[in-house]
């Protein structure tokens, strides 16, 4: 009879970015405890972490947002840019805003702080995989509040857009959206661009956020 512990897990591939070299360590000792995560590789600078991103081309980057050389916010526009699956999850020890709007429009999918209880950390790491969005409860609630004080009009959205905006929160990428609803890829992404700009929001994380805030997400 198979013991279900034996279970093998589809193994989430994660690369650490930091540079303090004890906390990466710690990291990585947390993170691997997890049956389902392998840290595949580690980065001190910011051009290290992109060089071992497009090299391993891990499932999940932790990415701290001051690095040197260059910062986690122009690493992870940069993953973007170049198309990569990998998925950014910022963890910091800052929590002003421009670090946290920066890295949500550089497209992180969530943003930790470094006091996060380590099961939190994990968790968050597993969500990302997932392409769901994870924040610390103190940066999701000041995401909110800054949504509610520059969006105290509600957006004139179509139906087909709220369709899309429900997708895009459940974390799809345009090519899944497109096929879900029987259009071309070039549509959602014009779809997305209006969504963005009738939100005055800057990226999709923060656009799910909106609708999540509003209670819409299971609409």
């Amino acid at each position: 009879m198979t013991d279900p512990t034996d279970t093998i897990l589809p193994r989430i591939r994660v690369l650490l970015a930091d540079d303090h070299p004890a906390l990466r360590v710690g990291l990585r000792v947390l993170l691997e405890q997890a049956p389902d995560v392998e840290v595949v590789g580690e980065a001190g600078d910011g051009r290290a972490a992109l060089d071992q991103v497009q090299k391993l081309r891990p499932d999940v980057a932790v990415l701290d947002c001051q690095l040197p050389e260059i910062p986690g916010t122009e690493v992870a526009a940069e993953i973007r840019r170049r198309g990569l699956a990998t998925r950014v999850l910022a963890l910091s020890a800052y929590r002003d805003e421009k670090y946290v709007r920066g890295m949500m429009k550089a497209g992180a999918v969530g943003y930790l702080l470094k006091d996060e209880a380590p099961k939190v950390i994990a968790a968050a790491v597993q969500a990302a995989a997932r392409g769901e969005s994870w924040f610390s409860p103190e940066v999701a609630a000041r995401v909110a509040a800054w949504q509610r004080g520059e969006l105290s009009e509600q957006p004139d959205l179509t139906e087909r857009e709220l369709e899309v905006l429900r997708l895009v929160a459940k974390g799809k990428a345009n090519k899944e959206i497109a096929y879900a609803l029987n259009v071309t890829e070039r549509t959602i992404e014009f779809h997305v661009g209006n969504i963005l700009s009738k939100l005055g929001v800057a990226s999709r994380v923060e656009a799910a956020i909106w609708l999540k805030d509003r209670g819409g997400q299971d609409s």
